[in-house]
């Protein structure tokens, strides 16, 4: 990472912003000590400037002035010091707080009208979601580890299975919404602030419980609804280790705007701070589209490829990776001209080659998925998939002879199968698996499928025991090398606990 020693600058750790309808939003403001005025790169989420993200913001935004921008961090209402009550993600008042904020930073004189945005995570979402709005300033946004559709790809829901990070993640919004804003800030304001948000900010959890469905509640703030109403450049990034990483392909095939993808071998943070290894440096890589797009110099960026990914090596199954091997691929577009299809066939007797005949049964025991990982690793320790030779030996599994050759794969596997349960709630898990000649089994994708959500997420219907269905299984999107010697397995499981909640009663599923 090489830092640009920012020049003079002017810090402001508290600016009063007025969101649109007057609350009283809380910023921190870096910008160029001179007078000349500079494009502003905004940053725009709840995790308390003050205090939460202080340390990354530190390592971040001066580095922007240095250059040649402002860079403005703002609370969400509800959230640090900025006034209000945050009882959810994504609500039209922070949207429209989003648009209103951009128009106040294109009406200083420090800012000369042009904004972008850039968020990971929370901040990637309504980076999206305030683009769909089009704000006039705004020119252009970078996102990381976010998605565009809240229902198919987020910490709430999987293959329309309950995902066990929503559990977790809700605890820490509890957290975070319970705490008080700064006295040093806010003055003797901050009690009555903070006792509001204890008895309005709620139990999230309680409600996202009540939406299992793809309804109304998670299409509000999926930008794939209408991809046209996004009229700006974007930039979408993300990591193979987290969770959001599927968003970028669908990004890049729907948009109808100039747009890059880039995919390291990273976990839910920022390029330059993340691991596994190799970090890039982030911050030079967004001056360079910023300057392509607020500043209209070329920088050569957009003559580059569409997207850019880490094809991952062949690695030792381990929960924690300090670096992954590998190597930088680029495509011109997704879907890409350069990756084909390769249909490849199951047989009862346990190949994945030829198709063959025959039925087999799964029962899985729950233990299946304690080698799972966080569907949303942060690199806090050993939290992606383990060795899943113990998760392979409570499911089916369909392997490959050993290969003669690398094979190479791009985009997302997908998995034909035909199953009946024994119950009218089921779930089937794939697990796309290295195996190396040691017998060790490293996770490359997985997908879940909730099988009464095998027509719709919108409207799913029981299953009827006995019947026979086709249902289509698509695993996460990855970019993986296979080496000679390897084999390729498909693992098919009835549950994955705790990664996703179980089926109400045990199963057995027939394919």
């Amino acid at each position: 990472m090489r830092y640009v020693d920012p020049p003079p600058l002017i810090e402001e750790p508290n600016v009063w912003i007025p969101g649109a309808d007057g609350t009283r939003l809380a910023a921190r403001i870096w910008r160029p000590a001179d007078s000349k005025p500079v494009p502003a790169i905004l940053e725009y989420i709840p995790y308390r400037k003050r205090d939460g993200t202080v340390a990354r913001d530190t390592v971040t935004h001066p580095h922007l002035v240095g250059r040649g921008y402002a860079a403005v961090r703002v609370d969400i209402r509800g959230s640090g010091e900025s006034d209000g009550v945050l009882t959810d993600e994504y609500l039209s008042s922070e949207l429209e707080d989003g648009v209103a904020i951009i128009e106040w930073i294109a009406s200083q004189p420090w800012c000369d009208g042009n904004v972008g945005m850039v968020g990971i995570s929370w901040g990637g979402f309504n980076g999206l979601q305030v683009a769909a709005l089009q704000p006039e300033a705004l020119k252009a946004v970078i996102t990381l580890c976010s998605t565009d559709d809240r229902y198919a790809d987020d910490i709430h829901r999987m293959g329309g299975a309950v995902l066990l990070d929503e559990l977790s993640w809700s605890a820490v919004m509890f957290a975070l919404n319970t705490l008080p804003p700064d006295p040093e800030l806010v003055g003797e304001r901050w009690r009555h602030m903070w006792m509001e948000r204890l008895d309005g900010s709620g139990f999230w959890l309680d409600t996202w419980l009540r939406h299992q469905r793809r309804d109304g509640f998670f299409r509000h703030g999926s930008v794939c609804e209408d991809y046209t109403a996004i009229r700006v450049p974007v930039y979408a990034v993300g990591g193979w280790a987290d969770g959001y990483s599927n968003a970028i392909f669908r990004l890049m095939e729907h948009l109808d705007v100039p747009r890059k993808g880039l995919i390291g071998p990273w976990v839910h943070a920022y390029p330059h701070l993340a691991r596994p290894g190799p970090a890039i440096d982030f911050v030079a890589e967004m001056a360079r589209w910023w300057d392509h797009w607020l500043k209209g110099r070329d920088t050569g960026i957009m003559d580059e490829p569409m997207l850019r990914t880490w094809m991952q090596d062949p690695v030792a199954p381990a929960a924690d990776h300090e670096n992954r091997p590998g190597r930088w691929v680029a495509e011109p577009a997704w879907p890409s001209p350069n990756v084909e299809d390769r249909a490849v066939g199951l047989d009862s007797g346990g190949s994945l080659g030829e198709p063959g005949e025959g039925v087999v049964r799964v029962a899985t025991p729950l233990w299946v998925g304690r080698h799972a990982g966080k569907w949303c690793a942060y690199g806090h320790g050993p939290d992606q998939p383990g060795d899943q030779r113990t998760e392979d030996a409570g499911s089916v599994t369909f392997d490959t002879p050993p290969l003669d050759g690398p094979v190479e794969i791009l985009g997302a596997p997908v998995a034909e199968i035909t199953v009946r349960a024994d119950r009218p709630v089921a779930q089937i898990v794939a697990r796309l698996c290295a195996v190396d000649p040691s017998g060790s089994s490293t996770r490359v994708s997985y997908g879940v499928l909730n099988l009464t959500h095998r027509e719709s997420h919108a409207e799913p219907a029981p299953l009827d025991p006995g019947q026979w269905y086709g249902v289509r299984i698509r695993l996460n999107e990855v970019a993986q090398r296979f080496e000679p010697g390897q084999r390729i397995r498909l693992a098919l499981s009835s549950s994955y606990w705790p990664l996703i909640w179980p089926a109400p009663e045990p199963v057995e599923l027939e394919l």
